[in-house]
C-alpha cells in the first residue's frame, strides 16, 4: 500500500506536489494554532468559572454564617454542601433541598476533608456520576464549618466544542482554498519549467542530423529570478547546440564534397593512365617508335597523381598537427627564400614578369624553410596560372607591428566576389571550366593557407579588376630580423 502511495506521490507533477507538501504543512500549522486557542479558550473560560464560584462562595458563606442557610444565594444548576468538622473528620449537614446535592457526594466529602488540612481555598474538576463535569471549590466559611460548591462545566464544554467546529470548518476551508489557489499560482510560476520541459521534449524528437537551427526556444517571462536564470542558461545551451550542429553540418559537408573532390581527382589521372597502359601494349606489340611517348605520358600522370596523393596527404596532417606536427621549424631567411622562389618562378613561367620590391636585405625567421618555399610557390603559381599571359606580377617583403609579411600580387582580372570566400576551399576553382591539366588539383591555395596557419601566421586577399594581392603575415617570433631594415614597411607596386 505504502509504495503504491510512493508511485503515485512521483507520478504527479511537481506544481501538485508542492500544492500537496504545501497542504500538509498548513494543516500541521492550523492544528498547533487551533490546539493552541482551544488550549487557551478552555483555561480562560475555567478561570472565569473558578472566579464565579468565589464570588458566589463569598455570599453563600455571609448567608450560612449570619442565618445558618443558602436561602437566596443559590444558583441554577449548582450542588452544594455543608460540611461540619470536628477532629477533622467532615460530617455533612442536612440540605436545605435535596436538590443541592447529586447522586453520589463523595467527591465532595473528599474535597472538604482536604480543605481541612488547607490553609486556602481547594479547587478540583470531578465528573459527577449522572451529572457530567463539575467544577469543586471548598472554602472554610468559619472554624470548623467547610462548605463545597460545584459548578457545571457544561458550558465550557459546550463553547469550547463550539469552537473547535468552527475551527474545523474555518481551516478546513482556508485549507482547501490554499491547496487548490496555491495549485494555480504554482502551475503559473512553475508554466516557464513546463515550457522548458516541452523544449527539451521537442528536442529529443529533432533531427540532430539536420544543419538547420533548432526550432524551439523559450522566450516566455515570469518565474521569478532563478527561473530566468535557468530560461537564460537553457536558451544559451541551446545556442551552443546550434552551433555545433552548424559546425558539425559544415565539417561533414565539407568532408563529403572532399571525398567527392578527391575522388574526381584521383578518377582522371587514373583513367590517363589506364588509357595509356592500353595504348602502350599496343603500341608495344605494333608500333614501337610510339612506346617512348606512351610511356612518357604515363609517367607524367602517375607523377600527377603522386602530387595529389602528397598534397591530401600533407593537408591530412596538417589538420592533425596536434597528434604529428609536419613541420620542421629552423632559423631561417626570407627574404633568401623569396629570391629564390622569384627565380624559380622565371624559369618556369617566363610568360609573365616578375617584379621583386626593394626591402630588407635579411629577415630571418625561425620557420620551416621548404614548407615556406611551398607557399610562396604556391602562391606565385597560383598568379601565374590564372592571369592571361605577359601580366604582370610582383613580390615584396616588409617588416610592419611585429610581424613579417610577403605580398604577392598581379594585375589580372581579379577574383569575383563570389569566390573570395572559397578561394581556399579545396578543390575549388574559380574557372569551373579550366582544365586540369593548367588549372592544377585546387589544391594549392588551401595547402598553403594550411602551412601558413601552421606557423601561427594568416593569408589575407584582396582582389579587385587589375589587382589581385595575397598577402602572407608570419609573426616574429624567436626571429631575429636584420637590422639594416628592421621595422621598415614595403608597399607592393
Amino acid at each position: 500500500m505504502s509504495g503504491r502511495l510512493r508511485r503515485a506521490y512521483r507520478g504527479m507533477r511537481l506544481g501538485t506536489r508542492l500544492a500537496l507538501g504545501l497542504g500538509v504543512l498548513s494543516l500541521v500549522v492550523f492544528a498547533v494554532v487551533g490546539t493552541a486557542l482551544t488550549t487557551y479558550m478552555r483555561d480562560y473560560l475555567s478561570a472565569q468559572l473558578d472566579t464565579q464560584l468565589a464570588q458566589g462562595q463569598i455570599a453563600q458563606s455571609k448567608s450560612i454564617a449570619d442565618y445558618g442557610t443558602l436561602s437566596g444565594k443559590k444558583y441554577y444548576s449548582w450542588f452544594y454542601a455543608v460540611y461540619d468538622v470536628s477532629d477533622g473528620k467532615p460530617v455533612l449537614r442536612r440540605p436545605e433541598d435535596p436538590a443541592d446535592l447529586p447522586a453520589d457526594v463523595d467527591d465532595f466529602t473528599s474535597l472538604a476533608r482536604a480543605q481541612t488540612t488547607s490553609a486556602t481555598e481547594v479547587l478540583r474538576t470531578e465528573h459527577l456520576r449522572g451529572a457530567g463535569e463539575y467544577r469543586l471549590r471548598a472554602c472554610e466559611v468559619e472554624p470548623g464549618v467547610v462548605l463545597v460548591s460545584a459548578a457545571p462545566m457544561e458550558d465550557i464544554e459546550d463553547t469550547v466544542g463550539q469552537l473547535v467546529t468552527i475551527q474545523a470548518v474555518a481551516f478546513g476551508l482556508a485549507l482547501l482554498a490554499l491547496v487548490v489557489l496555491g495549485r494555480g499560482m504554482l502551475r503559473r510560476g512553475l508554466k516557464p519549467l513546463s515550457d522548458m520541459a516541452h523544449t527539451a521534449r521537442g528536442i529529443t524528437s529533432h533531427d540532430l542530423t539536420d544543419s538547420g537551427r533548432l526550432p524551439v526556444r523559450h522566450d516566455g517571462r515570469g518565474g521569478g529570478p532563478e527561473v530566468e536564470e535557468l530560461r537564460t542558461a537553457f536558451n544559451t545551451m541551446l545556442e551552443h547546440i546550434d552551433d555545433s550542429l552548424a559546425v558539425r553540418a559544415e565539417a561533414e559537408q565539407r568532408l563529403r564534397r572532399f571525398v567527392a573532390d578527391a575522388s574526381h581527382e584521383l578518377r582522371t589521372p587514373l583513367m590517363s593512365v589506364r588509357g595509356y597502359a592500353d595504348l602502350f601494349q599496343y603500341a608495344a606489340a605494333n608500333a614501337p617508335e610510339e612506346r617512348d611517348r606512351h610511356l612518357a605520358r604515363l609517367r607524367a600522370e602517375a607523377a600527377r597523381m603522386g602530387f595529389l596523393l602528397d598534397d591530401l596527404l600533407l593537408l591530412a596532417r596538417l589538420d592533425a598537427a596536434d597528434v604529428e606536427t609536419p613541420l620542421r621549424p629552423q632559423e631561417a631567411d626570407l627574404v633568401d627564400l623569396v629570391e629564390q622562389a622569384a627565380d624559380a618562378f622565371r624559369v618556369t613561367h617566363g610568360g609573365h614578369a616578375l617584379t621583386v620590391a626593394p626591402g630588407p636585405g635579411s629577415l630571418r625567421l625561425r620557420l620551416d624553410p621548404q614548407r615556406i618555399r611551398q607557399v610562396l610557390d604556391n602562391l606565385m603559381t597560383n598568379a601565374a596560372m590564372h592571369t592571361p599571359a605577359g601580366t604582370e606580377v610582383s613580390v615584396a617583403v616588409s617588416v610592419t607591428a611585429g610581424t613579417a609579411q610577403v605580398r604577392i600580387a598581379d594585375r589580372g582580372p581579379g577574383i569575383p566576389p563570389g569566390d573570395r570566400e572559397r578561394v581556399f576551399d579545396r578543390f575549388y576553382r574559380v574557372d569551373k571550366a579550366r582544365s586540369r591539366d593548367r588549372g592544377g588539383s585546387g589544391l594549392g591555395l588551401a595547402v598553403a593557407q594550411s602551412l601558413v596557419r601552421a606557423h601561427g601566421g594568416r593569408i589575407d586577399l584582396t582582389s579587385e579588376p587589375g589587382a589581385t594581392v595575397f598577402t602572407v603575415t608570419i609573426p616574429l617570433t624567436a626571429a631575429g630580423a636584420g637590422g639594416d631594415a628592421a621595422g621598415e614597411t614595403l608597399t607592393v607596386p
